[in-house]
């Protein structure tokens, strides 16, 4: 099913994300992860795609895998920036022989530790582009999902030249977009309202990374520019040492997120599992009965 599709329609969507393992061993533990998740019958789960292409054929398979062995509607992540124009095609062209309909378009991140690496001739070198790749190439066969950043790009000089980016991979041919993680709830209101006044009327759907291991998350939230509320890292600061106790902190916290999200009408929610199950079904299990069964297709509640 095409997610764009699916939102249009109206139904509030839960939908959960995955990285590509390096080992079989840490690929048997994503298919309990996904196994306990599919019960949750999410609209729809995502495998994320390497900087640089680097888990390319991985992301295929475990997309592949997902496919063909459980009733999951899945989306492909594809990165841009270090792929030939050629190579997209072709990637994209195995999606669709696989009967994937659904593509996460990215730029994806520029080597750091390269400071002299350049795309390769060719490349789409923005999201916008692939985007506009996609829709050249494929028409409406797959739907496309873009990124989005409530606290502006690292790279963003301000919000008003983030807006006006995001607005041109929408005029692409965008379908939705899924928000980095972000753990103070006006930014993404304040983006969407920026949004809506440029223009923009896709679903923009909030991505939720639960806190379960605060020096993994801080090192996430710095490398993409998030703020994580100093009342938060204060709490977390004090047990540290306690994984448990850090867990507990991170899921109530996400737990309340989710709450105020679903009551000022979003449409949906996007958990970053990082492959694992326990938290993101305890915060399920906590707002399951907040969950409508429809939005608007602007995001306004429209519970029926």
């Amino acid at each position: 099913m095409k997610i764009g599709d699916i939102l249009k329609s109206g139904i509030f969507s839960i939908s959960f994300e995955f990285f590509p393992p390096k080992t079989p061993d840490g690929e048997r533990q994503l298919f309990e992860t996904i196994r306990k998740l599919e019960r949750l019958n999410p609209t729809f789960v995502s495998v994320t795609y390497g900087a640089g292409g680097s888990t390319r054929d991985r992301t295929r398979n475990i997309v592949k895998k997902i496919h063909e062995e459980t009733n999951l509607t899945v989306m492909a992540h594809l990165t841009c920036i270090a792929h030939t124009r050629e190579e997209l095609i072709e990637i994209l062209n195995d999606y669709k022989n696989i009967g994937i309909e659904n593509i996460l378009a990215l730029r994806g991140d520029v080597p750091r530790d390269k400071p002299d690496w350049r795309p390769p001739k060719g490349a789409c070198k923005y999201a916008k582009e692939l985007v506009e790749l996609i829709r050249k190439e494929f028409g409406e066969w797959f739907s496309v999902g873009v990124a989005s950043y409530p606290e502006g790009h690292p790279e963003s000089p301000n919000l008003e030249w983030e807006v006006k980016y995001f607005k041109e991979k929408v005029e692409a041919g965008a379908d939705f977009s899924i928000t980095q993680m972000f753990f103070i709830n006006d930014y993404y209101y304040r983006f969407v309202d920026m949004c809506k006044t440029a223009g923009i009327d896709i679903p923009i759907i909030p991505g939720i990374m639960p806190i379960t291991n605060f020096k993994q998350i801080k090192k996430f939230a710095s490398l993409c520019g998030a703020t994580i509320p100093q009342s938060l890292i204060e709490k977390l600061e004090k047990v540290e040492d306690k994984p448990e106790e850090v867990k507990k902190i991170g899921i109530d916290f996400a737990i309340k997120q989710c709450i105020d999200l679903i009551e000022n009408g979003v449409p949906g929610l996007h958990f970053y599992t990082l492959n694992k199950s326990d938290a993101t079904l305890k915060i399920y299990e906590s707002i399951k009965d907040k969950i409508p069964k429809k939005v608007n297709v602007h995001g306004g509640d429209g519970e029926v």
